[in-house]
């Protein structure tokens, strides 16, 4: 692939802030009667009246506009991030989700429009992943993974005791360890064997009358199904510990295999990652928690019921409940979403998507394994892990691999994670990407690798054709500019300079 006939090419742009843009009188409105609206100081007083930008309509849309085209998503090209699964989202859920725009939640009898359909999610849920009961609030992966911390915590309280220890394996996401600890649960971390999964053995050894659960992602952040799993749950359930599973990457094995029957006990799914729905670009998603019949009692609250006519209803009367852990049906979109890609595509599609999302990235692997380092031989499901170590030796790392693969079109994988590979780049291609599209990836990595050999300086400088090119990442991360008010003060330092 030629690096000099990159997918698009951009001026180095520098989108001004709208408070920048902003003059007194510019965004003012005719108002049609004049009217009394009181001392508004009695409201608000004017010290607390938010600095807001005074533009025009035209000005906030080409902002906006040009923002976006600035920017690169799923809709643009292939993006690879590793753990994320950034599939194709259908867009006949915007059609569908825009039907139940009008209903409002004082509406009783159009709420059961609602409340029904989400019950058919949960049930739907509930089925692949061979679990007993669901609760739909949890509204992001780590939200969900902290509601079944804080469930497992009450589940052991119940029973009189005070264990305070999960263990973690070297694999686990960051937000697992992060999740205990907000519930109160000391982590413990514990390595994954050399062919790249947890072992009873070594759980086992780590076991003891203080640890609660163990988290563990299966398939894991290497692409590679933990094979001793059931083994694992028969000797925590021995122990009196639970078998908390990370579903991100249940993408890999849904309608081929369930972890209700693989012995986990409480697990979160990711709505926005396997069932069609968009990530939201920081918000809402949606982390549903499933449980077996053992932990239903702490699930939180308010609860879905069904009464004797047929209509559903919330109910908050679950003494053992965890309680509530996010405003009731603040995500609901997402949840609508979730359940019309089920319904579109039924048990054949999931297996199907299951399918054909580890072979594409059995593909990529295969193509590259060669040109790249493969720190692990074991077979891998919808994701691998290469490195950089091959191209060390020309003083290229793997932050500039991904930084070249911007100029072909394409998000970078997932960087330096897992930790448990140094220069590590996380690949998953999803299920939606066309045979082309994973072609036109293979081949970039490949001219990369080239470049790597041949000119190492060329591939140092990248990207060169984004909106904005190379960046300073440690002054970044050191000086933070969070607020307008930052950005003012650094710009009035840079022209007084």
């Amino acid at each position: 692939m030629p690096f000099d006939e990159t997918v698009s090419t951009f001026p180095e742009h520098r989108e001004p802030l709208l408070i920048t843009l902003s003059s007194q009188g510019k965004n003012s409105r005719l108002v049609p009667e004049p009217f009394d609206a009181g001392d508004l100081d009695d409201l608000r007083p004017a010290e607390h009246l938010p600095v807001l930008p005074d533009i025009s309509e035209v000005e906030t849309i080409r902002h906006f506009t040009r923002l976006s085209r600035l920017n690169f998503g799923i809709d643009q090209g292939m993006y690879p991030l590793g753990s994320c699964t950034m599939k194709h989202n259908p867009k006949i859920s915007e059609e569908i989700l825009s039907r139940f725009a009008a209903i409002h939640p004082a509406d009783r009898r159009a709420m059961q429009i609602i409340l029904s359909s989400i019950h058919t999610l949960a049930g739907f849920l509930q089925e692949i992943c061979g679990m007993d009961a669901c609760s739909l609030w949890p509204a992001a992966g780590a939200h969900g993974e902290l509601t079944g911390m804080m469930i497992i915590k009450k589940a052991v309280k119940a029973v009189g005791q005070d264990r305070t220890t999960v263990l973690v394996p070297d694999t686990a996401h960051g937000t697992n360890p992060a999740s205990c600890s907000i519930a109160g649960f000391i982590t413990k971390n514990i390595p994954s064997g050399p062919e790249g999964f947890v072992t009873a053995s070594l759980v086992q050894k780590h076991l003891d009358g203080d640890v609660a659960a163990l988290m563990l992602t299966n398939p894991n952040t290497l692409g590679i199904f933990e094979q001793e799993i059931s083994r694992i749950a028969t000797i925590l359930h021995e122990n009196g510990s639970y078998l908390y599973m990370d579903g991100a990457n249940l993408n890999a094995i849904m309608g081929i295999s369930r972890p209700g029957d693989m012995g986990v006990d409480c697990m979160h799914v990711n709505l926005h990652k396997t069932f069609g729905a968009p990530h939201g670009g920081g918000g809402p998603g949606g982390g549903p928690v499933l449980v077996k019949k053992t932990l239903e009692r702490f699930l939180p609250v308010p609860r879905l019921e069904r009464d004797s006519s047929g209509l559903f209803h919330l109910s908050l009367h679950y003494p053992d409940s965890i309680g509530m852990v996010h405003s009731t049906l603040g995500n609901v979109g997402v949840l609508i979403k979730a359940l019309t890609y089920l319904l579109s595509v039924g048990p054949d599609g999931i297996r199907k998507a299951a399918a054909t999302a580890c072979l594409n990235a059995n593909y990529l692997k295969k193509k590259l394994r060669e040109t790249f380092d493969l720190p692990y031989d074991t077979p891998t499901l919808h994701e691998f892990v290469l490195s950089d170590r091959k191209q060390k030796d020309a003083g290229i790392t793997t932050m500039d691999i991904a930084k070249m693969l911007m100029d072909a079109g394409f998000h970078p994988p997932t960087v330096h994670f897992p930790l448990v590979v140094p220069g590590a780049l996380m690949i998953e291609p999803t299920e939606t990407e066309p045979l082309r599209e994973l072609q036109r990836f293979t081949d970039a990595m490949e001219r990369i690798a080239e470049m790597c050999r041949s000119g190492p300086g060329s591939v140092r400088n990248r990207p060169q054709s984004t909106p904005v090119t190379r960046v300073d990442e440690v002054h970044a991360a050191r000086n933070l500019v969070l607020t307008w008010k930052d950005a003012e003060s650094i710009g009035s330092e840079q022209v007084s300079k």
